[in-house]
Order: structure tokens, then C-alpha cells, then sequence
């Protein structure tokens, strides 16, 4: 049985991968702060089915604050660190990019600390898909310079990657960094697209689009993210000297236009459309090359779109019930 301290433990990402390890017969340790970046009683909704679980343990804490972190790394022998809890979202860190540095700079140091002087060596810390910029060149590689962020949230995270190198090299510590490309279904955050739009078209309500529809993204399925996830845990483990950085993704960028429409055809409703202008911040397109993540992890997404999908509209249609 191993013991793995998930930070965000509370999150859309988090709950689905405590749900997983538990299944396993691992212990999880968690924290996260509940904070009201969104309703706070759908986190609670998260983890409710695990508290009476003997082998889960929740610290309702803040990763900035130092004595927090600690408490958990003093009051438990930790196997991994996920560190998943931030700041998310690319617009919101246009509107408040000091927040953005606190919590995904502050936070994430005090993770690293706090692991170094408990002796935790191994460590699997998200990253995004967002750091990539508008990268020309596809499918998007790890080896590719991403020095270009165009938003704080983006830039927020290439400092985490760069700053675990940092521990990497003076610790020893194992490090991988995953860039998760869109993740998406059961439990995914009430702002994002595929959430929104699914409310949305079931309410009878228009659209919002923004930019003509041909931007695209990388959509990735949250249980293959938690498969990769799982596998990088296992690879820090069993392997010495690791620093990666690697992608998480599904390697099939799909339109705006034709995420739409999927939804649609789904709840067998017509969008209604309202076009609108691009927003800062907004990357034209994600596109992962998983080839490192198949060769070093074994990572292999097997969710389609429509699949997903399909199983998002069913958890949403029986929540709402």
C-alpha cells in the first residue's frame, strides 16, 4: 500500500484520481482550500463519497500557506506528491495575474520545499498544454521552446516547470511535469466550454462563440489523464535521476465548430449560436504529440470524443435529476 499526497485533492482532476487509488487500496492524503473560483458545495460533492473511507485523509488547507503544507508532509509518510492544486484558467489570470503568481508560485515552492525537507523524493506536478503559446509548428513537442506565454496562467506554469528543474538538480528529486492538454468529463469545472455549452443548449440558450469556430483543441478525457497520471507515479518510483516534462493528451485536436455540434447531436438539440471576437489570451489551437508519454509511460488514450462526451452528458443529465 502506498501513500499519495495529492494537492487540489478536492478538484475535478483530484476527486477522479482519489477515486482511482482508493480503488487500488492505496491510502490518499489531500488538501485543498474550497475556495469560490467556483460553487465550493460541487467540491464538497466531490469528495463526500470518500470521508468515511479509512485509508483518505482531507486537510482543508492553503497550499501558500507554509504551515498548512507542512502539516501534512509532518503528519504523514508520503510515497508521491500529485501536485495538481492552481490557480486555472487562462482568462481569469488576464483579470488578476498576481493571484495567478501567489498561488501557482508561492504554492508550488512551498510544495517543493516542504518535500525536500521531509525527504519526499518523488513528485508528479501539473503543467499545461497553455505554456505552448501560439506555436506554430504541430503536433506540439516537449522539446519545442515555449518562452512565448500569452497569458499569466501560462506563464505561471512554465515558472513551475523551471523551478522543479531547480529541485531536481539540488535535491535528487524525481520530477515529471505533465502537460495536460483540455481535460474534460465527469466532474469538470461549471466554467468550462463543454460544461457550459451542454447547460446551455439543454436550457435552450445561445452559444457564445468566440472567434469564427476554427480554433481547435487537444480534448483529453479525464480517465485517460488519470491512467498517465497513475503511470508517471509508478515511473518516478521505479526509476533514479527523473526530470521529464511530457504531454497528456489525446493527439486529436478537435474544431470549436465541431465540439459544438457534437454536443448537439448528443442531446439532440440545434445550437444557437452568437458569434463573438477572440479573447486575449485564447491560443488558435492545442495539438499533442504523445510519443514521449507512449515510449517512457506506456500512455495510451483510448476514450474517443464522441465517446467522452457521451459519458459527460450522462453524468450531467443524472446530476441534474
Amino acid at each position: 500500500m502506498k501513500t499519495y499526497f495529492i494537492t487540489g485533492g478536492a478538484g475535478f482532476i483530484g476527486s477522479t484520481l482519489t477515486e482511482r487509488l482508493l480503488k487500488e487500496g492505496n491510502k490518499v492524503v489531500t488538501i485543498d482550500n474550497f475556495c469560490n473560483f467556483y460553487d465550493p458545495k460541487i467540491k464538497e460533492g466531490n469528495i463526500k463519497e470518500f470521508l468515511n473511507n479509512p485509508n483518505y485523509r482531507l486537510y482543508r488547507g492553503d497550499i501558500r500557506n507554509r504551515e498548512d503544507v507542512k502539516k501534512v508532509f509532518d503528519e504523514n509518510k508520503i510515497d508521491v506528491v500529485m501536485h495538481l492544486a492552481a490557480m486555472a484558467g487562462v482568462r481569469p489570470s488576464i483579470e488578476d495575474p498576481l493571484l495567478y503568481q501567489n498561488v501557482n508560485g508561492v504554492g508550488t515552492g512551498n510544495i517543493l520545499e516542504e518535500a525536500k525537507l521531509h525527504g519526499v523524493k518523488n513528485l508528479v506536478m501539473a503543467s499545461s498544454s497553455s505554456v505552448y503559446g501560439n506555436t506554430k509548428e504541430v503536433p506540439f513537442r516537449e522539446d519545442m521552446i515555449v518562452d512565448f506565454a500569452i497569458s499569466p496562467y501560462a506563464a505561471t506554469k512554465k515558472a513551475n516547470e523551471v523551478m522543479a528543474h531547480v529541485y531536481h538538480k539540488l535535491n535528487n528529486m524525481n520530477i515529471i511535469m505533465l502537460r495536460f492538454f483540455t481535460v474534460y468529463g465527469p466532474k469538470q469545472r461549471p466554467d468550462l466550454a463543454i460544461n457550459k455549452f451542454t447547460r446551455l443548449m439543454l436550457n435552450n440558450e445561445e452559444i457564445p462563440m468566440f472567434g469564427d469556430g476554427t480554433t481547435s483543441r487537444d480534448y483529453t478525457y479525464v480517465d485517460d489523464i488519470v491512467d498517465g497520471i497513475c503511470k508517471s507515479c509508478n515511473y518516478v518510483m521505479n526509476h533514479d535521476d527523473v526530470y521529464e516534462i511530457i504531454n497528456l493528451g489525446s493527439n486529436n485536436p478537435i474544431s470549436l465548430k465541431e465540439m459544438i455540434n457534437i454536443i448537439g447531436k448528443t442531446l439532440e438539440v440545434e445550437p444557437k449560436i452568437k458569434q463573438l471576437g477572440m479573447q486575449p489570451g485564447d491560443v488558435d489551437r492545442t495539438y499533442a504529440d504523445i510519443s514521449k508519454a507512449k515510449e517512457l509511460l506506456g500512455y495510451k488514450p483510448s476514450i474517443t470524443f464522441e465517446e467522452g462526451i457521451k459519458k459527460f452528458i450522462d453524468w450531467y443529465k443524472e446530476k441534474e435529476q
